[in-house]
Formats: structure tokens, C-alpha cells, sequence
């Protein structure tokens, strides 16, 4: 008996396999299983499940920038170092000013009326600590005080100083940005819990929805998608979590949102989108995560926001559409909040884009891409404007002979559909050009034609010769050995 191990995406399934009946149940039993679920990048909340680890010495990195490390870390961190930086620090100048008390003998002799200290009325630890804090709050009760006859004592009060600025410009700072973070603000943006496929404007479309519950708005508020999906290359390698854009009005504006109401994000799934090939059967064996992020200013504090959410494909509803929620009332609209996830199935093509193309060329097959591009066709009509001011230069007795003034025309507009015809011809398939490719077809007739016309003006041109002329031409090219010579002279003379 052999176990194998074989890793879908993010899910694991084992299969036994033996030559014995059991191993046969025990594949079965394996394969009816419900699948595990399967893990997300990002969560519906907006939070990234991206660990790092195996740091090494880059850790010290984050020491570099210790500010932005303290308001990254979670409130109950922040607590605990505002805290125990406070008491470390004020313990650290009690014990400052107590051992100068202390080297100085202010401790023995701080009930003796002619003696001055450094510090008055100081006789032990917790009242050099109450000391510091009085000076350090600027309290001031003013039992105790620094006195004019101790200069350490005044240097130790300038560092007590400088100090105490700088530990509450820091925590204070840290502890004011942390709760202005606009992170909270993020969680009244809203974002429907499953997205839908269906046809809108007559193309297959896919649609999720946003909504803002504050009356406050979100300045240039913008959104964006990405397609987060494992795929292979052709040189063989694999990319585990390939980041895809997704359009969803980029070229149009239309990812500049003004987020007063619920709105529906479009992408339209066409040749350029990542779902040209999705198809209702095979996203149920698809695996990818649509990420959401939406990004906008505050409009009361000016700071900027992002919320995220994820779709993954047990999440795209085929052939569903969001009802609406935005009503018209009696000098207001109403937004219903309880209809924002709420969808209905709608008639949608359970094919792709790519194989409803497919099905519209086998089934017209005739009808393919234009022929001749416009630059032909300009080309053909400049040659036809050219032809006729040439045939304003021939003489008017030629014109007479030839009898057919658009005889040129017509001559080029046959030849130049004999040619898009052939162009024509090399775009059908092949079963189509094998049957065209058959002699008699209308090709041979449009020479035959062709050649009738080039002959019938030289017949018209014998009947615009006097009487004596025709006779003499009747007789064909024997006839021609037998015309005068001054006949033949002025013949020549006529066409020279």
C-alpha cells in the first residue's frame, strides 16, 4: 500500500491505493470527503495572512525605524512600553537625586535648621521620587525645593528637563498617532460579501458591491482589483500567488468613485480580461482570490484610508445580480442597507467569452474581417479620380472610336473585385476554398466577361468608319492587303 500526496492550490488530499478491494472503498471514501478549506491571502476584513520569518540579523531593521515599529504593534503593547517607560524614567531621576542627597550627608543632617541641602526637606527615597514628580508635573507644592548651593544639583535639573520634552514628545506622539489612524474609519466602508457574474450592456460582467455608512465622504475616493492566481510559465516556472490587474474603469474614470450611495464595480470580461476563459463548469474547478482595495482621503481629518476585502472563486455567483437599494422618498433618497448582499439569479450563458466567440464564427462562417484595409480602398479611389482626368485629355475623336467613355472604370472596379474576391477566397476555410477553387466558378465567368468588353469597343470603333471603310474592314485581315495606299496613308495620318 502506497500513500500519495497531491497538493491542489492550498488543498490536500490523500489517496491510498492498494491492489485489495479495501484500498479501492478507502479511494472512495478519500475522494467523498470534503474538501479542506482553503486558505486566504487576504481576509474579508482587509488583513494580509503574511507571516515573515527566518529574518536573521534584518531584524535590527526595525530598531532603525522605532517610531512607525511602536505604532504598528498592537494596543496592548502600547500600553505596556507607555507605561513602563514612564515608571523606568521617573525611577531613574528619583534615584538621581537621591544619591546626591545621599554623597552630600543631606540625609543625616536634614533636621538641622543651620544646614542647607540641595534639596529641602528631602530625607529619604519617597521623598526624592516625590520631589521628582512635583518638578517633572510642575506641580510645585513648594515643601520641597532645589536650593542655590548644590550645582549638581541644578546640572541634574537642566537633564531632568531635556529628558521628561523628549520621553513625552515620543510616547505622546506615538499614542496620538496610533489613535488617529484612520484604520477604524475603514470599518464602516462596506463591501457586499460575494461578487456576481451576469450580463450587463450586453457583455458578460463581473460586479461586487461598495458602500459608505458614514455621511462623511471619502475624497477621490479609488478602487482597484487584483487577480491573485497560480500559474506556470512556458520556461517551467511556477509562480505561486501571480498578481493579475483587473479593469474596472481605468481607462474610462470610472474607478473614481464618489461614494455617497451603495455603487456596483464593474469588469467587463473580454479578450484583454483574465476571465476570457472562465466558463460557469470550469470555475468550479478554478482556484483564484480577487483582491478589493479601495482607497480614499477623510474628509474630516485629511488622512488617507484603505479597506480591502477578498473574493475567492467560491465566492463569484454565476448568473446573479444585486437587488437595488436606493429608493426615492419624499425629498430624499433611501438607502436600504438590508437588500446591500442580497442577489437574484437572472438568464445568463453558462459558456465563456472565449467559447461564445467560437460558437458565433462556426456558425456564421462567412463572415470574417474586412478585406481590404482603408488604406486599399483610398488607393482605388485616387486611381478611379486619376482615370478620368486622363480621359478628359484624350482626343475627342478617340473618345467617339472607343464608344464606352467608363469603359476604363469599369475595367478597374471588375479587376479590383476580382482581387477582394481573391482576398476573400483565402479567408474562408478550407473546405470553402477547395469548392471555390473549382473550375467554371464565377471567377472564369468575370474574365470571359472581361474579355467580351475589352473586344465589343474595337467593334464599335469598325462602326464609326465610313461605309467604304466598313466594306473594305468586313473582309477581315485578308481584306487589309487590298485597301489603297492613299487610304492607307490617311488611316495612318488619323491615328498619328
Amino acid at each position: 500500500m502506497s500513500a500519495l500526496r497531491r497538493k491542489f492550490g492550498d488543498d490536500y488530499q490523500v489517496v491510498t491505493t492498494s491492489s485489495s478491494g479495501s484500498g479501492f472503498h478507502q479511494q472512495q471514501a478519500a475522494a467523498a470527503a470534503p474538501r479542506r478549506k482553503r486558505q486566504r491571502f487576504v481576509d474579508k476584513n482587509g488583513r494580509c495572512n503574511v507571516q515573515h520569518g527566518n529574518l536573521g540579523s534584518e531584524t535590527s531593521r526595525y530598531l532603525s525605524d522605532l517610531f512607525t515599529t511602536l505604532v504598528d504593534l498592537k494596543w496592548r503593547w502600547n500600553l505596556f512600553i507607555f507605561i513602563l517607560t514612564y515608571t523606568v524614567a521617573w525611577l531613574f531621576m528619583a534615584s538621581m537625586w537621591w544619591l546626591i542627597a545621599y554623597m552630600r550627608g543631606d540625609l543625616n543632617k536634614a533636621h538641622d535648621d543651620n544646614y542647607t541641602p540641595c534639596v529641602a526637606n528631602v530625607y529619604n527615597f519617597p521623598s526624592a521620587f516625590l520631589f521628582f514628580i512635583e518638578t517633572e508635573a510642575t506641580i510645585g507644592y513648594g515643601y520641597r525645593y532645589i536650593t542655590d548651593k548644590c550645582p549638581e544639583g541644578i546640572i541634574l535639573f537642566l537633564f531632568q528637563s531635556i529628558l521628561g520634552s523628549i520621553v513625552d514628545a515620543f510616547l505622546i506622539g506615538c499614542m496620538f498617532i496610533k489613535m488617529s489612524q484612520p484604520k477604524k474609519r475603514a470599518e464602516t466602508l462596506m463591501f457586499s460579501e460575494h461578487a456576481v457574474i451576469s450580463m450587463r450592456d450586453g457583455k458578460l460582467t463581473l460586479m461586487f458591491r461598495v458602500g459608505n455608512l458614514r455621511n462623511s465622504h471619502m475624497v477621490s475616493a479609488q478602487i482597484r482589483c487584483k487577480l491573485l492566481k497560480s500559474r506556470q510559465t512556458p520556461e517551467g516556472e511556477f509562480l505561486p500567488l501571480d498578481q493579475l490587474e483587473l479593469d474596472v474603469g481605468f481607462s474610462t474614470g470610472a474607478d473614481q468613485l464618489f461614494l455617497v450611495s451603495p455603487l456596483t464595480i464593474c469588469h467587463v470580461i473580454d479578450a484583454k480580461s483574465p476571465f476570457y476563459d472562465l466558463s460557469q463548469q470550469s470555475m468550479q474547478t478554478e482556484q483564484f482570490e480577487i483582491v478589493v482595495i479601495l482607497e480614499g482621503i477623510v474628509e474630516t481629518t485629511g488622512m488617507t484610508c484603505q479597506a480591502r476585502t477578498s473574493y475567492t472563486e467560491d465566492e463569484v455567483l454565476w448568473g446573479h445580480r444585486f437587488f437595488p437599494v436606493i429608493s426615492l422618498e419624499e425629498g430624499f433618497f433611501k438607502v436600504d442597507y438590508s437588500q446591500f448582499h442580497a442577489t437574484f439569479e437572472v438568464p445568463t450563458t453558462p459558456y465563456s467569452v472565449k467559447e461564445h466567440e467560437e460558437m458565433l464564427l462556426i456558425s456564421s462562417p462567412l463572415i470574417g474581417p474586412s478585406i481590404s484595409n482603408s488604406k486599399e480602398r483610398n488607393n482605388s479611389v485616387e486611381c478611379l479620380d486619376g482615370l478620368d482626368d486622363i480621359s478628359t485629355k484624350i482626343p475627342s475623336k478617340l473618345q467617339k472610336m472607343t464608344g464606352r467613355e467608363d469603359f476604363p472604370k469599369k475595367l478597374l472596379r471588375m479587376s479590383s473585385t476580382t482581387s477582394e474576391k481573391a482576398y476573400s477566397i483565402g479567408d474562408l476555410p478550407m473546405k470553402l476554398q477547395r469548392i471555390s477553387s473549382v473550375p467554371g466558378n464565377s471567377e472564369e465567368k468575370l474574365v470571359s466577361k472581361t474579355t467580351k468588353m475589352m473586344s465589343d469597343p474595337m467593334s464599335q470603333s469598325v462602326a464609326d468608319l465610313p461605309p467604304k471603310l466598313q466594306k473594305l474592314s468586313g473582309g477581315g485581315a485578308r481584306m487589309e492587303g487590298k485597301i489603297p495606299p492613299k487610304l492607307r496613308k490617311m488611316n495612318s495620318d488619323r491615328f498619328t
